[in-house]
């Protein structure tokens, strides 16, 4: 998403909407954060990770070298006037994640905030201390997405570590951000008891207020041949949660 041109990193998806929805809040998942209220939703294509599972990689994964940027042209101002046009109290950065056009995400939470609009990342929570530097002044909610603390997970299905994530999750809970945390559950990949477990521990131990959506893997991407995820398992999840001291937990995809 980016190249140096003449000694300069230049963003080279900046204004390149590629998605643009009016969503429920309910869908980002957000069920604690403005409920029954449409968000304006928006991305450009690219993705820090890779996870064989993603659900949006036609838009996520569609960049690649040598290969054209899609999307259309919006300015941020156009985003912020068109969320007001259509009542939409929130604008929200999902579909892919927001990190990978973090400037355009950026300024458009500016002129967002001017206008008393609020906004959402969904994001896999994978960032430096920097960029979360920059947004957590503007930032008003975000569903991260927790895949587990194994880095095995993560190196070998996405790319990137968990550490980090955990850190963001507390910084943001720290700093008065909504959040609510996603964790899919892959059928060999973190659906062990013992992997539930830890999931669970993890996200109490930051805040057991925080709010838990277990979802349902269903196949996609380059996992079509692995089988969907038993409800049985997101009831086990569920309880693993409950015991780990969660107060709010709910079941994705079923």
């Amino acid at each position: 998403m980016r190249e140096n041109q003449d000694g300069i990193l230049v963003a080279m998806n900046y204004g390149r909407t590629s998605a643009l929805r009016i969503d429920p809040i309910e869908k980002k998942p957000l069920y604690h954060f403005m409920p029954n209220t449409w968000t304006y939703s928006l991305c450009t294509v690219g993705c820090n990770m890779h996870c064989e599972w993603c659900q949006n990689a036609s838009i996520s994964q569609q960049s690649k070298p040598n290969r054209q940027i899609l999307g259309d042209y919006i300015t941020p101002e156009v985003h912020v006037k068109n969320a007001l046009r259509l009542n939409c109290p929130s604008i929200s950065f999902t579909y892919t994640e927001p990190t990978i056009f973090f400037e355009y995400a950026f300024d458009i939470m500016r002129l967002a905030k001017e206008h008393d609009l609020n906004t959402v990342w969904v994001t896999n929570g994978y960032m430096s201390n920097e960029v979360l530097d920059e947004i957590l002044p503007l930032l008003d909610a975000a569903n991260v997405d927790y895949k587990g603390s194994e880095q095995r997970i993560y190196e070998t299905y996405c790319g990137g570590t968990s550490q980090p994530i955990l850190n963001n999750i507390r910084r943001m809970v720290d700093a008065g951000v909504h959040v609510e945390v996603t964790t899919l559950i892959v059928p060999g990949v973190n659906d062990e008891s013992a992997q539930l477990r830890q999931i669970a521990t993890d996200i109490a131990a930051i805040d057991p207020a925080i709010p838990w959506h277990i979802s349902r893997f269903f196949p996609a991407h380059h996992m079509k041949d692995t089988p969907k995820t038993p409800y049985e398992t997101l009831r086990l999840a569920e309880r693993f949660g409950r015991e780990a001291g969660l107060e709010t937990i709910h079941l994705g995809n079923v």
